[in-house]
């Protein structure tokens, strides 16, 4: 970000939860899609609170993180929200919350990451930090306890976004990836302020760009079982291979050969795209056209996501960027390259004129087609002395995806799309159980949003909450086909990862559409294992246990 101007299973398949009894029908792609903002009235109770001064430097304006999870196994989902103290609310699958305590943490916490490291089928959180970071360890449920250092984890001078990632296919277990910032620290030369210019050429202070302070690159901890983990950053060429200013992480299996790709979004430095292998990575950003924007020239990266948005069977990878730089969509050419699709699909004029930072793909109104969230917000807290143009506080972005094009709707999508916002941390998850995708938005100059889904029109849907064995037991990194009478077919993959700060509902969301029958269904786990599901009937949420 730069401130200033311009063989069928027989697995457990149990059905977890029935879909709304409304009618369904093929949604209309001119209807108005609409969400409510519940956030206080449904319990979730919480401000961030900046410092009560101006101008804000840039580790005052980062952001935080939220999330959704389900800690205590229960099948309903929990929201985290990142700050200081960080907040856990625990959900009832009815559309209600309750505060639940959290151990007592020092320090200053911007993101996380949820994932299961030790297989107990409770997720555990880290969170990371401005000079710190901390493992918490999931006690079946019950609460959480911090194990950072027991761990053997290391703090991080300023750890961004994180993410968990089965690196090695089949061995069961869930690495950490941490993305780090810049060296803001004074006995470096890091200066809080900068001088910048208003319209009448008078000097102001304002929080300084990343490119005045040196990139910090990321740190991968590798999982070596019995809650304890490796500090593997050089040996595994992590931190040689990051460009560093990270700001997003997500994972996924872009060339579908079982392998992971793990994507960073960094701030004015090129993006990056590991691939492990043999206990290193190698970085193919630059090769497969990733690093850079349509133009070929740097941007600033904060939250990503991975989907199939063109439902071609390949995962493409949404960046978002800064202000006068449009967001990217780089379309997955059957893993061989990326095109930046931004312009083309109607995402880049629309984005041009925000700061965004959370990011991720959701299929709203369950047409079968992934639709695009951005929250949106400025990180200078003063940009308007600066640019009459911009504002610190922006409106978050909505785009409905008409068949592999964008139109962007935020202005119909209710109260929480319209208000402007310091946006940061974005996650997705239907919080209540009824299989359309809710959305929680963070202001970090105010309140969290939870915005509930009230699309009229929607279609039918499958939900897969997945449990590795050989596997990882949070199941990321399994790619799911799903085929349609017709022989239409839908990819999508299990992750928590992506967008900012955050981590969002792990079950694999399917909208069907008008569609009234699954012909086939497939999981193909991390270990390399495939597996055929039977769908009993559709609209409910399906558990799915990986075969021996």
């Amino acid at each position: 970000m730069k401130p200033g101007l311009p063989v069928r299973a027989t697995l457990a398949l149990l059905a977890l939860g029935a879909g709304c009894t409304q009618p369904h029908g093929p949604p209309s792609p001119t209807g108005a899609p609409y969400f409510r903002e519940v956030a206080e009235a449904v319990g979730v109770r919480y401000r961030w609170s900046p410092p009560q001064r101006s101008p804000l430097n840039l580790r005052e304006t980062i952001g935080n993180g939220a999330a959704f999870l389900d800690f205590n196994a229960d099948g309903n989902l929990d929201i985290l929200l990142v700050g200081a103290p960080c907040g856990l609310f625990q959900g009832d699958g009815k559309g209600h919350f309750t505060a639940v305590a959290l151990p007592e943490l020092k320090g200053e916490f911007l993101g996380c990451a949820v994932g299961d490291y030790d297989s107990d089928g409770y997720p555990d959180l880290y969170l990371s930090a401005f000079q710190g970071g901390a493992l918490l360890h999931n006690d079946s449920g019950k609460g959480f306890r911090e194990v950072t250092v027991s761990a053997g984890l290391k703090p991080q001078p300023w750890g961004t976004a994180a993410a968990w990632v089965e690196t090695v296919p089949g061995s069961g277990r869930l690495d950490l990836m941490v993305a780090n910032y810049v060296d803001f620290d004074p006995a470096h030369g890091a200066r809080p302020l900068c001088d910048f210019r208003d319209a009448q050429g008078k000097t102001l202070l304002a929080a300084c760009g990343p490119r005045e302070y040196e990139p910090l690159t990321a740190a991968f901890f590798r999982n070596r079982g019995a809650g304890r983990f490796e500090d593997a950053s050089l040996t595994s060429l992590a931190q040689t291979l990051t460009r560093g200013r990270g700001l997003g992480v997500a994972a996924a299996d872009f060339q579908a050969n079982g392998q992971p790709g793990i994507a960073f979004a960094n701030d004015e430095a090129p993006g990056d795209l590991l691939v492990p292998a043999g206990g290193r990575f190698t970085n193919v950003a630059d090769a497969v056209g990733v690093a850079y924007d349509n133009d070929g020239k740097l941007h600033a990266g904060m939250g990503l996501d991975w989907g199939d948005y063109d439902n071609d069977g390949w995962l493409d990878l949404a960046v978002a960027t800064f202000r006068y730089e449009p967001n990217s969509l780089y379309h997955n050419e059957q893993g061989k390259h990326f095109v930046d699709q931004g312009y083309n699909t109607g995402i880049g004029a629309a984005t041009q004129p925000f700061v965004a930072f959370g990011c991720h793909f959701l299929d709203y109104d369950n047409d079968g087609w992934l639709d695009l969230a951005f929250t949106n917000g400025h990180v200078q807290d003063n940009v308007e002395a600066l640019d009459a143009k911009t504002h610190y506080r922006q409106p978050s972005q909505l785009f409905h995806n008409q068949q592999g094009r964008f139109v962007e709707v935020g202005a119909q999508g209710g109260p929480g799309f319209q208000t402007p916002l310091v946006g940061r941390g974005l996650a997705v998850g239907d919080y209540d159980n009824d299989g359309a995708l809710d959305l929680l938005l963070v202001d970090s100059a105010g309140k969290p949003l939870l915005l509930h889904n009230e699309v009229p029109s929607r279609g039918h849907w499958l939900g897969l909450a997945l449990q590795g064995r050989k596997s990882n037991r949070s199941g990321y990194g399994a790619v799911v086909t799903l085929e349609l009478e017709g022989g239409t077919k839908r990819v999508r993959h299990c992750h928590a990862d992506g967008s900012y700060l955050s981590s969002s509902d792990p079950r694999v969301h399917f909208g069907l559409g008008s569609a009234s029958k699954i012909t086939g269904l497939t999981v193909r786990w991390p270990s390399g294992k495939k597996q055929s599901i039977e769908v009993p009937a559709l609209d409910r949420y399906l558990a799915v246990t990986e075969e021996p």
